[in-house]
């Protein structure tokens, strides 16, 4: 014999009833069954609606009662043949008369006993169990109905009944004894006390009621269908890479079904455990799936942890104070007042210097234990002994779950430093001493951003998930999308990390993807974005609170380099080729530093200089080893060398510029970069990531560019100028020609001072040979002293400049 339990959505209309008839008829070829039915899909929650708002005096609930007998009708319409109808319909109908009577008095007292609350619920089961019954008669004769009122007898405890097994046991042992169906037909949650009045077995009982019935008559299998493939390493509406487990014991099982995962009702577990019968969990939908099987042994498999689970909308309650150190049964006080006010605590630590008691319950019952224990220790608090009891609501309780946890070393450390990495704050810990569960409380508003993190830790192969915020998509943004798109599947495999661009914002448009932007198709999925709103886009990205979020600033925009500081504090990585913010003021340089070393938020900008070339990570790792930077000279502007090195007799200044601009060499506004401002900005960060305070400032720059032209207010007129003062550009070239040597902008840094400005370089000098975009660094260091240490190579142009980008990224994705 089996017992069969089909969940609400497995009987939510009659498309779904089908279904499971079809899985009825076809197990009843083999072995006799009970099948345990639910209400339809929420109709115990209208139920509850309807009960509640009768008996405030609201005659809507009238119409609640006509939505329930109404689907109800139309299920049975469907799947019973229309000549067979009528008696049905009318016994519907006498069903829906008594529930309508019901709240009618519930409607006329203004009020709603716990008694008549559980009578209420209890429509719901008697309802689609008919139905079921009736519809399975149609192709199978040898089947009965069963009301489960009849078999299973509980205490007087309304809502949530106790169940007296030794009478249950016996009655359900004799029924089936002398009976003869193949299959016979339950509701469940359902049950009555000794004295025949209707009680119920707690929300989601009809698991237990399935239970219940599968343990006195010892059967061989316990089947839970339901709308999932069993239960999951994570919840799969939060964590969309959870699977499916195969298979997990008793224990893990109740401990995960404590913890939120509503696949099961927790109490199912215990009457099936002391029989060893097995619980096979399977989808309605999918029924050819493996499920979850359920028993006293799991199969192996190396790892330890089963799954990861979490309860929404705890209370924190910490009683504390110098009364209760060696002060014995303040503990039992404590719980005492809690259970006389029906209070369930769901999460315990304590203090081992027992000057503190921290619990958590639900947020609904926060007021009446707050009050309560207030005024059990009330002598306690006027004397000072012991503090009013701190209530922080709005909490989340995420478990470790997993039998063989306690045969393996560092799984507390590795849940902590993950959770840490990401600056989800734990307000509280607790581990049994089974070591089978490890538990924290954490803000409820990080349980997505800590579920994911965890799923990714322990269950995803170590596949790390960066999810990115792009802000600025143009030329270099493009490229790095295009970057990101042709890498991912590498990155995935070799790096274990998974890339997501989760949003994009240019100057018109922004758009946001929680589960992440089709790169194929991001252009058209922007044009047709929302408007571009700076301070939106920051609050949508907080918001989210997703897990190893990166912002990624690929503008020129000083207003956007000031968000930087909102980003760090919320633990959200800053990756920028923005130069602004990190050759602005030295102390909000030294802010963002310090910022991203409290809150472990990684701030790269290497391609702040030398685009995609390695030279501040050259620079941190030579300070982080003990070496002491002395001297810096450097060409650091690709587009100023590029244009340096194609002006020539054949081509005017004019012209050379402009092609660095069209070939994206420089910034949008020129000026930028031929006013030397540029790379001022830029060895101002080399002086300062080697551990020199400077301002800009105190950077001697020396123009080579007319005044007229830098005080030009558009592009078009600094083009204007540049054609007006030719003869000026050609003289600068004509006394590098009679001196035999090349142009090119340098910038300099020795003995606490700076400057940046056009230089004559002679042949024998390192910097004479460079050509097209390059740059050039030489550090003269305690190290490297006759001979600099030398980095060269492309610093200009969108594709190495994304290419910066997204090494600052990979950076971020192996910390």
């Amino acid at each position: 014999m089996k017992v069969l339990k089909f969940g609400g959505t497995s009987v939510a209309n009659a498309q779904n009833i089908e279904l499971a008839l079809a899985i009825v008829q076809n197990q009843a070829k083999h072995d006799q069954l009970i099948v345990v039915v639910s209400a339809l899909s929420k109709v115990t929650d209208l139920l509850q609606l309807a009960s509640v708002t009768a008996a405030s005096n609201n005659d809507s609930y009238k119409e609640i009662v006509a939505d329930i007998e109404k689907r109800h009708l139309d299920a049975l319409k469907e799947l019973i043949p229309v000549n067979e109808q009528s008696s049905l319909l009318s016994h519907i109908k006498r069903i829906i008369n008594h529930l309508e009577t019901l709240l009618d008095g519930c409607f006329l007292l203004g009020e709603l006993s716990p008694r008549t609350s559980d009578t209420i619920l209890s429509f719901g089961e008697l309802l689609s169990s008919y139905i079921f019954a009736e519809a399975l008669k149609q192709n199978m004769k040898n089947c009965s109905y069963k009301d489960s009122r009849e078999l299973i007898k509980t205490d007087n405890h309304f809502s949530k009944a106790a169940v007296n097994f030794e009478v249950s046991n016996q009655l359900i042992s004799d029924f089936f004894a002398s009976n003869e169906s193949q299959v016979v037909i339950m509701p469940g949650f359902i049950s009555s006390s000794i004295d025949g009045i209707n009680t119920t077995l707690g929300r989601g009982g009809s698991d237990y009621t399935a239970a219940i019935l599968a343990a006195a008559l010892d059967v061989t299998n316990l089947e839970i269908w339901t709308d999932v493939n069993g239960m999951y390493t994570a919840n799969p509406k939060i964590v969309k890479q959870a699977q499916p487990i195969a298979s997990i014991s008793y224990q893990e099982a109740m401990e995960l079904s404590h913890f939120g995962a509503k696949v099961l009702f927790p109490p199912t577990i215990q009457p099936v455990l002391r029989k060893n019968i097995p619980i096979h969990i399977k989808n309605t939908f999918e029924p050819e799936a493996e499920g979850t099987y359920i028993s006293e042994q799991t199969i192996s498999n190396t790892n330890p942890v089963k799954g990861i689970s979490h309860i929404e909308n705890i209370t924190l309650i910490t009683l504390e104070g110098s009364g209760m150190i060696g002060v014995s049964g303040s503990s039992k006080r404590l719980f005492e007042v809690l259970s006389l006010n029906d209070i369930n605590v769901i999460f315990i630590t304590q203090a081992s210097s027992e000057h503190s008691i921290c619990i958590g319950i639900l947020n609904n019952d926060a007021e009446i234990a707050e009050k309560a224990i207030n005024e059990a220790f009330e002598i306690e608090i006027l004397q000072h002994k012991i503090e009013p009891c701190i209530i922080e609501k709005n909490l989340c309780i995420i478990a470790l779950v997993g039998e063989k946890m306690k045969n393996h070393q560092g799984l507390s450390g590795k849940m902590f430093s993950t959770l840490g990495k990401n600056n989800v704050n734990i307000r509280a810990i607790a581990q049994g001493a089974s070591e089978r569960n490890i538990s924290a409380v954490i803000n409820q508003r990080d349980v997505n951003k800590a579920l994911n993190t965890l799923h990714e830790r322990f269950f995803e192969d170590n596949i790390k998930q960066l999810n990115l915020f792009v802000m600025g998509v143009g030329n270099v943004g493009e490229k790095f999308i295009d970057q990101i798109s042709q890498q991912n599947k590498f990155l995935k495999d070799n790096l274990k990390i998974n890339l997501r661009v989760i949003a994009l914002s240019n100057s018109r448009k922004m758009h946001f993807d929680v589960d992440g932007i089709d790169l194929k198709m991001w252009q058209s999925v922007l044009d047709n974005g929302e408007a571009a709103d700076k301070e939106s886009f920051i609050e949508n990205v907080k918001e989210l609170n997703l897990r190893n979020s990166i912002f990624i600033d690929i503008t020129a925009n000083e207003s956007i380099s000031k968000t930087y500081e909102k980003f760090l504090k919320q633990n959200i990585a800053v990756v920028t080729c923005n130069k602004i913010a990190c050759s602005s003021a030295y102390d909000s340089y030294k802010n963002l530093k310090n910022l991203s070393r409290k809150y472990n938020s990684p701030f790269l900008f290497e391609t702040n200089v030398g685009a995609g070339l390695p030279i501040i990570d050259t620079v941190k790792n030579l300070i982080a080893s003990g070496d002491k930077v002395n001297k810096i000279q450097a060409v650091l502007s690709g587009s100023l060398n590029f244009i340096f090195n194609n002006f020539d007799e054949n081509n005017t200044f004019h012209n050379v510029v402009k092609e660095a601009g069209v070939q994206g060499f420089t910034e949008p506004d020129p000026k930028i970069d031929l006013s030397g401002v540029d790379v001022a900005r830029k060895i101002l960060i080399l002086i300062r990531e080697s551990g020199y305070k400077m301002e800009i400032e105190e950077i001697a720059n020396e123009s080579f560019m007319p005044a007229e032209c830098l005080d030009t207010t558009s592009n078009e007129a600094f083009f204007e100028s540049l054609q007006t003062h030719a003869v000026h550009f050609e003289t600068i070239y004509q006394e590098a020609l009679s001196k035999n040597s090349r142009l090119k902008y340098v910038a300099q840094f020795e003995n606490g001072k700076a400057n940046v400005g056009l230089q004559f370089i002679p042949k024998d000098h390192p910097f004479y040979n460079l050509e097209g975009k390059d740059n050039i660094v030489l550090f003269f260091t305690d190290r490297y002293v006759d001979q600099p240490l030398l980095i060269k190579g492309a610093g200009a142009g969108a594709a190495v400049t994304a290419s910066g980008i997204f090494a600052d990224v990979i950076r971020i994705g192996n910390v």
